[in-house]
């Protein structure tokens, strides 16, 4: 899934130019490069579809060359995760009906990526030949309020059952949940076979699947892409949580440590930059003086100086300057309207 905007990342992130296609943490490859570099062990190119906003398809392309251009499957409007997730199913289904699937999206950090394929391979094992779909939760390491959890129930093997999932709590809340010590971050990653996501959104959401069977009826033809264009902004805009996750039955999670981090906020950028001694993380040309806690990132400026600055985002590009306090951070998106 690389169709987002990425606005909580402003003016790194833009709408001509999402997190996704950037190399935010000075890797040399952007996070769509790493998302499909971490996948390859688990699933050839070819064998990799991507589902995007129409603007973005040249930019997919571009960088993931060797993922068939076919495969990248444009939207022509924006509506949630639970559309975005069948379009992709339904397409695949027609020409590979036994399909085992993961769905993941394209902008999160995993930094060890040997476990990430374990896990993944360990999930798609299980949906393989049953009608279970498997999330995969993350061990919590810290009261995060800024995603959701899944209550795991009790059992003996790797991949659990779901109690139920969460909302994102307070502060008080993600603390009890890290005390009980059976709740994980939902990462967003899910693995079913075609079968039985098909039949999972047919059920609970047949509204979408009622879209996707007449607009399938001109997959593979030269009405594809204009019947897209017509039929799929009439799906509900609704996300696969919502939409199928907290309906469906025989819901799984596998519970993973693999130094995952969706990125989602400075903050968590922050974290994942190498520091210095003060802890600043600095991408680009700056000279911090007196400076503590601070998140800077710079691409078009000859002489960047900062003085006194402790818990700060500073961040340029474009000739869009940004000076934030990280503790405001949420505030990122209203700052561009």
């Amino acid at each position: 899934m690389a169709g987002g905007i990425g606005s909580r990342f402003w003016p790194m992130s833009t709408v001509d130019c999402p997190k996704q296609f950037l190399d935010i943490l000075g890797t040399g490859r952007t996070l769509i490069q790493m998302t499909l570099d971490r996948l390859l062990p688990v699933c050839p190119a070819e064998n990799v579809w991507i589902v995007t906003s129409a603007r973005y398809v040249e930019m997919v392309h571009e960088q993931l060359p060797d993922v068939p251009m076919s495969h990248i499957l444009p939207e022509p409007a924006a509506r949630n995760t639970a559309p975005c997730i069948a379009y992709a199913c339904w397409k695949i289904r027609m020409h590979h009906p036994h399909a085992n699937i993961v769905v993941t999206p394209s902008d999160a950090l995993v930094l060890n990526t040997t476990e990430y394929a374990r896990v993944i391979n360990a999930a798609l094992a299980k949906t393989a030949d049953s009608d279970a779909i498997v999330t995969v939760g993350i061990k919590p390491s810290r009261p995060e309020t800024g995603y959701g959890y899944i209550e795991v129930g009790a059992s003996s093997e790797e991949i659990c059952p779901v109690a139920a999932f969460k909302e994102k709590p307070d502060l008080e809340t993600a603390q009890k949940y890290l005390a009980a010590g059976n709740y994980l971050w939902n990462a967003g990653i899910f693995v079913w076979n075609v079968d039985t996501i098909t039949d999972a959104i047919r059920t609970h959401s047949p509204q979408i699947a009622g879209v996707m069977d007449e607009i399938a009826k001109d997959f593979y033809t030269e009405r594809e892409n204009a019947t897209i264009e017509m039929l799929f902004p009439t799906c509900e805009k609704i996300s696969i949580d919502y939409a199928v996750m907290e309906k469906a039955g025989n819901i799984n999670t596998i519970p993973a440590e693999f130094g995952w981090s969706d990125l989602g906020t400075w903050g968590s950028l922050h974290a994942n930059m190498s520091k210095d001694a003060d802890g600043n993380a600095v991408s680009g040309v700056a000279e911090l003086h007196e400076c503590k806690g601070c998140v800077v990132h710079t691409s078009g400026l000859e002489k960047v100086v900062l003085e006194g600055l402790e818990d700060y985002i500073v961040a340029e590009k474009g000739g869009r300057l940004l000076v934030c306090r990280l503790s405001n951070e949420q505030k990122i998106k209203e700052f561009q309207k």
